[in-house]
């Protein structure tokens, strides 16, 4: 079969969109840092949209850890498909906003240049929690990670995303160059002050001066929303059989998107609004929202779902505990937590029970569990926070803490090996092993990982009974009997 190229847009078979731009008169103006999934389903996407109007604004995209990306689309040209999922089918795109993609670590001077260079306006970031280097507790860089300890040795050969964007615009700096806007588009709370936080710091200990100019930076703040599934090879053979080329790297998604910007880009920006973007003064409410909402709900499901034997998001959502569960988490202990007027909570709770029954959009419970002691303090342990300081109950949160502590005890019900994908992962390993059956031993193990924790929570007594309770119950009588007793108190 053909693989996708240029060469094949002008006779793309029927029914399927291509770009409705001349590629050859595009140039760059966006260089993306975590080329992954997640950004060619969303950010590339309203890029797409502009580029006939705004052909000066196309992405550069940059692997920071694996080649895979790279080698999947440079001999497409860049281009890949995004397949839209729901009831009514399967619906692809080709998407060229990306012009190629560059490998961190045998191309890192070439990305460099490329991000010191005037054309470059926009640097955003799609490198998930963990690619900041940071305390997840607290927000700070992580002084002893050992790519800042190597990146501070070794400022102008970086590894870290802070250290790649730092030697950027320190280069910028010396050329008399103004410094380009740093984008996060991750899961962070209030991912725009957090990234400026860290990246200034970083700068900082490399040279007063610098941290001193890269404190004036604009780091405007997003929240970003699209489901988007790893791609299988099943995947692959769909797209192949509806568009007739092969695609190496596909993206399936779906029909939901959103994206809410904090307008600040000195150096200007695509009309990103003419796309569907949401272009605000403060972001942060809409992160927290969405955080708390889908993302915390999204984890719980994760970590107690998989230990259910559900594959997918959609299976638990076939459960209906599980409805009740998620919907009454929302309701009754996110919501409260929110301060969001013209918003209709409600209906966005609905929106998103919806979103997560599609059952065409085959999100693995495993996929979402990865990670988890950087997504624990975002997603759930906030909304906890709050609601241990307004002495309100957070019965259902605390769930969702012990099923991620029950997920990494690394063994399933059934007596099999889960594969633990996590930073943190040997650790937590050990202490579930010392720990062995007994909830006590291994809540009191698990809590002491301060930066998940802090140190607030591993020693607030109502923290620590509510979870620990909850762990208890999901050794003994196991989690589908665990969920239940709490949707029915």
């Amino acid at each position: 079969m053909t693989r996708l190229s240029a060469a094949i847009l002008a006779n793309a078979p029927t029914g399927v969109a291509v770009p409705n731009y001349d590629r050859t008169k595009v140039t760059a103006g966006i260089v993306h840092l975590g080329i992954g999934a997640f950004h060619r389903a969303h950010m590339a996407v309203y890029v797409d949209d502009l580029l006939k109007d705004n052909p000066d604004w196309a992405i550069v995209g940059a692997s920071l850890r694996r080649p895979d990306t790279k080698e999947a689309l440079e001999p497409q040209d860049g281009l890949y498909t995004v397949a839209v999922r729901d009831a009514s089918g399967t619906h692809p795109r080709i998407i060229g906003s990306i012009l190629k993609v560059l490998d961190a670590n045998t191309q890192r001077e070439e990305l460099l240049s490329l991000m010191a260079s005037p054309a470059i306006r926009i640097v955003s970031l799609t490198v998930t929690e963990k690619g900041y280097c940071h305390d997840p507790a607290t927000g700070e860089l992580d002084q002893r990670h050992p790519d800042i300890v190597h990146d501070l040795a070794n400022p102008t050969e970086p590894h870290s995303a802070p250290g790649m964007i730092v030697e950027a615009l320190a280069r910028r700096k010396a050329a008399g160059i103004a410094p380009f806007a740093v984008m996060s588009c991750d899961n962070l709370p209030s991912n725009g002050a957090t990234v400026k936080r860290i990246v200034t710091k970083f700068a900082s200990l490399r040279d007063a001066a610098l941290g001193e100019w890269v404190a004036e930076v604009a780091f405007p703040g997003t929240m970003v929303d699209r489901i988007v599934p790893s791609t299988t090879d099943a995947d692959r053979t769909t797209i192949a059989d509806l568009t007739g080329v092969d695609d190496a790297w596909p993206i399936m998604t779906e029909p939901f998107t959103q994206w809410v910007i904090e307008d600040d880009f000195p150096q200007g920006r695509p009309p990103f609004e003419k796309a569907g973007a949401q272009l605000v003064k403060d972001v942060e409410p809409f992160e927290r929202m969405k955080l708390r909402m889908l993302n915390g709900s999204h984890s719980t499901m994760a970590y107690l779902g998989y230990l259910s034997g559900y594959e997918y998001i959609s299976d638990v959502m076939a459960d209906e505990n599980f409805v009740t569960l998620i919907h009454d988490l929302m309701t009754e202990e996110a919501m409260p937590t929110l301060d969001m007027p013209g918003v209709d909570l409600g209906a966005y709770r609905d929106q998103l029970l919806n979103r997560f029954r599609n059952p065409a959009l085959q999100h693995r419970t495993w996929q979402i569990a990865m990670d988890g002691s950087q997504k624990l303090p975002q997603r759930l342990l906030g909304t906890i926070r709050n609601r241990l300081n307004a002495d309100q109950p957070f019965d259902r949160l605390a769930l969702g803490v012990a099923g991620w502590m029950r997920y990494v005890m690394g063994i399933d019900e059934n007596g099999d090996e889960i594969d633990v994908r996590d930073p943190l992962a040997m650790r937590m390993l050990a202490i579930a092993a010392d720990a062995g059956d007994d909830a006590e031993e291994l809540y009191i193990g698990l809590a002491g990982l301060t930066e998940v924790f802090g140190t607030d929570l591993a020693e607030n007594q109502a923290f620590g009974e509510a979870v620990a309770t909850h762990l208890d119950s999901l050794l003994e009588i196991g989690v589908k009997e665990a969920v239940a007793e709490v949707v029915a108190a």
